[in-house]
């Protein structure tokens, strides 16, 4: 089958004007012939003759073999590991892929399609891209040689669909007591990080929680590159990093445009994710009156990202590390800790109170957890935290008065 595309693929690329911009109607009716007359010569269904087509015409106005990728809503991600080996993850687990570029030349031209296409470039003297697609798919890039055994590509996809809260019950990543805690929290303005590792759903969870924020509030996010969807906030602005340009210059950092964003008259402040210095500016407008605020970052227990916020914070201040850890205290309310599973299921793990800063030390205490002896989540404690009585106790009650 590609091999067919690809000699199709040259006879059509022949028969076009060269000293002419070929309209998508023109090319079609071009690809429409040469499929016919190859169909004359070689038995081909009907159905193979339009998939001829379809391919055909990706291979030349579109991102190629990775177009029926994309549109597959069975695949969460796209690994693209050299030009011949592609492996796609179904339902959280992976599985090599048939499909493969005609050569190395070719991924290298999707490459800067994409780069092209977000206004963002790629080259030798920047190896390294982090961008996303038209879909709002997060693209991660490395060149060969710096990958050796050629080009990397990563597209972790989204659900056309955005993921509810109600459907992560359902899937058994979250209980109902959790769901109606964590709305109840996010609706009287409790700051919420969310931690978890490498494709736990961070972002996902990020998004429903969003959902929660009241409508007439003003919401600004701030990412590397825009994934969140929040489509039910008028008052919503989004930042999206820069990367540096040509000369070095230019760059825009998350760090950057928190510190513009406590400016802007925030109701709510939402970061896409917190990897280092930036952390310093995320606790102190927490701790400036920017209530209801949402952030993430990576870790492998809600206690272990305390320590890492910890880490990032010195990483741009020099100061006492109980100074820190009283910042972080103050500032974040709950921590939400996500984990995926080798089976590919992915669920909540634990949700925690920051209940205080005592004897040198940031209080952390388990409120929800999940057991999977029993395959059960369970509540871990009673709450420390004044105003997180109150949440549960409204969340407890609406639930109630729901039944």
């Amino acid at each position: 089958m590609n091999n067919t595309v690809t000699q199709l693929k040259s006879l059509v690329l022949e028969r076009a004007d060269p000293g002419t911009d070929m309209g998508e109607s023109e090319l079609l009716r071009i690809i429409d012939e040469t499929v016919c007359e190859y169909a004359h010569a070689n038995y081909t269904p009907v159905s193979m003759r339009q998939k001829l087509r379809k391919n055909i015409y990706n291979s030349i106005r579109k991102l190629d073999i990775l177009e029926d990728l994309l549109e597959d809503d069975t695949v969460t991600e796209i690994m693209i590991n050299g030009y011949d080996r592609i492996f796609v993850e179904r339902k959280g687990c992976l599985e090599k892929c048939e499909k493969s570029f005609e050569s190395r030349e070719r991924l290298e031209d999707i490459i800067q399609q994409i780069a092209s296409r977000a206004n963002r470039r790629i080259n030798e003297s920047s190896p390294i891209l982090d961008t996303r697609l038209e879909s709002g798919a997060r693209v991660n890039i490395v060149l060969s040689p710096i990958s050796l055994d050629g080009s990397v590509v990563t597209i972790r996809k989204f659900y056309r669909t955005p993921l509810t809260m109600s459907r992560l019950i359902e899937t058994g990543g979250i209980s109902q007591e959790m769901a109606d805690f964590l709305k109840t929290a996010v609706e009287n303005k409790c700051n919420i990080f969310i931690s978890g590792g490498t494709g736990a759903g961070k972002t996902t969870f990020l998004n429903i929680l969003s959902e929660y924020i009241p409508g007439d509030e003003r919401v600004i996010t701030i990412e590397d590159s825009a994934e969140l969807q929040i489509k039910h906030i008028s008052n919503l602005v989004r930042l999206e990093t820069r990367c540096k340009n040509i000369e070095g210059k230019n760059e825009i950092k998350i760090r950057d445009l928190i510190k513009t964003s406590l400016r802007m008259r925030p109701d709510r402040i939402i970061i896409g994710e917190v990897r280092g210095e930036e952390t310093i500016d995320l606790l102190q407008g927490l701790n400036t009156g920017h209530n209801g605020s949402l952030s993430t970052g990576h870790s492998n227990s809600a206690s272990d990202m305390i320590s890492r916020l910890e880490t990032m914070f010195l990483m741009g201040m020099d100061m006492s590390l109980s100074a820190v850890r009283m910042q972080i205290a103050s500032a974040i309310d709950i921590v939400v800790h996500l984990k995926r599973y080798r089976e590919g299921a992915r669920r909540v793990e634990e949700i925690s109170e920051v209940a205080g800063y005592s004897d040198g030390e940031v209080i952390m205490n388990t409120l929800f957890c999940y057991d999977s002896s029993s395959d059960t989540y369970v509540s871990c404690g009673q709450i420390k935290s004044k105003k997180l009585k109150e949440v549960y106790e409204k969340s407890v009650y609406i639930n109630e008065a729901d039944t």
